[in-house]
């Protein structure tokens, strides 16, 4: 069996959306792009410390996966996110069978709630989403994820798409919480019902 894990960075007010850079997202006029940016140097070596050095794949929606495809071939495999974006099978959730896929290895999911879980059935590395904040609503509709590594930076953008969009609920448990020194908080969760 392998497990699901959202890796998101969140403002304090719950956005997910374009924390890298003005034109990452700038979808449904969202114009507070790069609000994560300030914050790197302090945040991605703990990132990857914490929730990127063991093997994984990845789980993208197509948007996304296009985004990450135009960066990390280029970047050395030296830089060791790199390494691991580079390395890890992609599932890309896409309605389109005629995708670009030469950043691979990689494979399309059509169908989120047959496919992910029978990817989550059987052998493997854990499976982690990075964005894709649509996709994550349709896993969390599903009960699909297993864990949530979030990171939250101390900034409010007012509007922008959310982690929890649609009115989710449910009890999660705090299995671990890090407050890095630039004001940013690292905190993990799984779902209560997951044990």
């Amino acid at each position: 069996m392998r497990e699901l894990a959202v890796l998101s960075f969140v403002t304090l007010d719950g956005v997910m959306q374009s924390p890298t850079s003005p034109d990452e997202d700038p979808s449904q006029g969202f114009s507070a792009g790069g609000w994560g940016a300030p914050y790197w140097d302090g945040v991605m070596p703990h990132v990857y410390e914490q929730a990127m050095r063991e093997p994984y794949d990845l789980l993208f929606g197509r948007r996304t996966y296009e985004a990450f495809a135009a960066h990390w071939p280029s970047v050395p495999q030296t830089d060791p996110v790199a390494e691991r974006l580079n390395c890890g099978h992609k599932y890309v959730a896409t309605r389109s069978s005629a995708m670009d896929l030469s950043w691979g290895p990689a494979s399309i999911i059509t169908d989120i709630a047959a496919e992910v879980a029978a990817l989550k059935s059987g052998d493997g590395p854990l499976i982690q989403v990075h964005g894709s904040a649509d996709l994550i609503q349709s896993l969390l509709a599903l009960e699909l994820v297993d864990e949530f590594r979030l990171w939250t930076f101390p900034v409010v953008v007012g509007l922008g798409k959310r982690l929890f969009e649609h009115g989710v609920s449910g009890e999660l448990r705090l299995l671990q919480s890090e407050a890095l020194v630039n004001g940013v908080v690292m905190s993990v969760y799984r779902p209560a019902s997951r044990g």
